[in-house]
């Protein structure tokens, strides 16, 4: 039978990346609970999921009105040991006056002047007191420590909330990470530093970073080694608690790769065809390989296969084992393309003979 025109391709050694792909989860390295610091009923609610915040902005309010008739009262007897205060210190003065001119004791004068500071000091204790009570209200108006994105609110107006009541939170998109959760069996290759690709559902690139953190230990439930990398948020790209698809790349070796179309699957076994040459001519050979992960359109090599050899990688179909093969003919020129060009002596006027 007449040779069939097929495409063929040398193999050669090339760099290929050695890497598996897991599933990552997004975490936010500033992510801030909120938690009031005071008990009572939620009055007011000041913001909305998702807002953004910067610190000192109002974000609840708690009843508080307790707490200010307590410090109404206590400011009260404040302005009556005031007073007290004030008669002592007359009174120290005057018990001075008349020691002075001989018409006071010195135990008159002294009991004066311990009076007045019993008062003083009463009244100091007042002033601490208000004063730790006025913190204590600033307390029933929470506000953000931190800027960032307010995250979902599960508390409700008039709902009676706890030091322990989460609030909500607040979410800084500039301090995320990737945490990815690598099996055991793969654990001897990680190290800091490997290069970490997140990819798409379709394999598009949307970040490329380094493992920053390599867990010493395994975790006992589920037999993996956290892996963690820094990444950065553009434009909202990323999320935090989202699952994304993680590339770890764990080495640079030669290697071959096929294309795709070279390879025929029988049974669950990979066949390619080879050219190999003959008495007559070439002839194709079918080799059973044994093939790695998927490259973008190819295939990489594990066995069965060598630099060198000529690889069929069109008309697989038509051919069979041993069947007579030669390449096929380049096609047409394309427009523009296989005419004389400027320079060439066919492209002068009258070249071309006699």
């Amino acid at each position: 039978m007449p040779a069939l025109p097929v495409e063929m391709v040398t193999l050669e050694l090339q760099p290929v990346e050695r890497m598996d792909e897991f599933v990552g989860t997004i975490k936010s390295r500033r992510t801030t609970t909120i938690q009031p610091q005071a008990e009572g009923f939620l009055l007011k609610i000041l913001v909305t999921p998702g807002q953004r915040v910067s610190p000192g902005t109002p974000m609840f309010e708690i009843d508080s009105t307790t707490l200010q008739a307590a410090v109404a009262g206590l400011e009260s007897v404040r302005a009556a040991r005031e007073a007290d205060a004030d008669f002592a210190k007359q009174q120290a003065e005057r018990a001075k006056s008349l020691l002075s001119v001989g018409a006071g004791s010195k135990q008159e004068y002294e009991q004066a002047i311990a009076h007045q500071k019993a008062t003083e000091a009463t009244l100091k204790a007042i002033d601490e007191q208000i004063r730790q009570q006025r913190a204590e209200v600033a307390y029933y108006r929470v506000t953000s420590p931190t800027e960032g994105s307010v995250g979902d609110i599960p508390v409700r107006i008039g709902d009676r909330v706890t030091r322990q009541t989460p609030l909500t939170t607040v979410e800084a998109s500039s301090g995320l990470e990737v945490y990815v959760s690598v099996p055991v069996h793969s654990a001897p290759n990680l190290k800091v530093g490997l290069p970490i690709r997140l990819v798409t559902d379709t394999g598009e690139l949307l970040a490329t970073t380094r493992a920053a953190f390599v867990s010493p230990s395994v975790d006992d439930t589920t037999q993996t080694v956290l892996v963690k990398a820094p990444i950065e948020s553009r434009g909202g790209t990323f999320r935090a608690d989202q699952f994304v698809r993680a590339r770890i790349v764990f080495s640079l070796t030669e290697g071959l790769t096929i294309p795709v179309v070279a390879v025929n699957r029988v049974n669950g076994q990979y066949f390619v065809f080879v050219a190999e040459g003959g008495d007559k001519g070439m002839v194709a050979r079918q080799r059973s390989v044994t093939l790695g992960p998927v490259m973008g359109n190819s295939y990489l090599v594990v066995a069965g296969l060598k630099a060198g050899e000529k690889l069929i990688v069109s008309g697989i179909q038509k051919i069979g084992d041993g069947a007579p093969v030669q390449p096929a003919a380049p096609g047409p020129p394309k427009s523009g393309e296989g005419g004389p060009k400027p320079g060439d002596p066919a492209a002068k006027p009258g070249a071309g003979g006699k």
